[in-house]
């Protein structure tokens, strides 16, 4: 299928999906969320993927946030299911087998700062700017961003950010532990692409169990988590990845993961 409001590349064991209507600043609107719920069903029926990556075209934004020349129009009940819709599409990044990494090369305000929150960690331009300034609209966050930001950086700060509706550039998003990395702008995706490669060479079993146990052990208590991850920790010692990397670490070479999840 071909999309006009993304980009889906796959290139060996990574794919990128780009957001792409650089003249709107990549903003999302209805077209955007239903090519992007699209491409995610693509992405993970790809058993040759092991990452997703996504990103902005052009260089000014990742998403600049909701098309407000759409959302303008939207009786109460439009705008209902323009969020849910939103937080659909990107809870689905989140549950995403593999690990989706988050490559902001500008601006991730509104709905940028959460499709990037929904990734499991975050690359950024030393030019990205983050902020949820909804509040200025007479608006909130609706794409799960206050869920997120909150889980994430606590409750203080996701207050302040979304109460105040204030940006913060990258040096701000790395202190308060959004971002992972602050990379030099014209360096982004090559920072980015070290590690997705690195991520790539590891085994596919031990990739999706151990996002699985995070995300799962998140949403218990730390004994139910541990439970969690006992579990899933005896079923990855069945796999054939795990055969081959205590096999190689007991005869000193690397290993080569070419296990299958079934």
């Amino acid at each position: 299928m071909s999309f006009e409001n993304i980009i889906l590349e796959v290139e060996g064991h990574i794919a990128t999906i780009f957001f792409n209507r650089p003249k709107a600043l990549n903003a999302l609107n209805n077209a955007l969320f239903d090519e992007l719920d699209i491409a995610l069903d693509q992405v993970q029926d790809n058993t040759d993927v092991k990452v997703l990556i996504l990103t902005g075209s052009g260089d000014k934004a990742f998403v600049a946030g909701a098309d407000i020349a759409e959302l303008v129009k939207m009786n109460p009940l439009q705008g209902k299911y323009f969020s849910r819709k939103g937080q659909k599409v990107f809870s689905k990044i989140e549950s995403l087998p593999i690990p989706a990494i988050a490559a902001v090369n500008g601006f991730a305000l509104g709905g940028g700062s959460e499709a990037a929150l929904a990734c499991d960690f975050i690359y950024a331009s030393e030019k990205a700017i983050f902020g949820l300034p909804e509040i200025n609209l007479g608006l909130i966050p609706g794409f799960g961003g206050t869920q997120r930001l909150a889980r994430l950086v606590g409750p203080n700060r996701a207050k302040e950010m979304v109460f105040t509706g204030k940006n913060i550039n990258a040096k701000q998003a790395l202190e308060y532990g959004i971002v992972n990395k602050v990379c030099e702008h014209e360096k982004l995706m090559e920072d980015v692409l070290k590690t997705a490669n690195l991520i790539a060479s590891k085994g596919k079993v031990a990739l999706r169990s151990g996002k699985e146990v995070i995300q799962n052990g998140l949403a218990a208590d730390l004994e139910t988590g541990c439970r969690i991850e006992n579990d899933v920790f005896g079923l990855t010692m069945s796999s054939d990845d795990a055969k081959e990397g205590t096999g190689a670490f007991l005869e000193k070479r690397k290993p080569l993961f070419k296990g299958e999840l079934f």
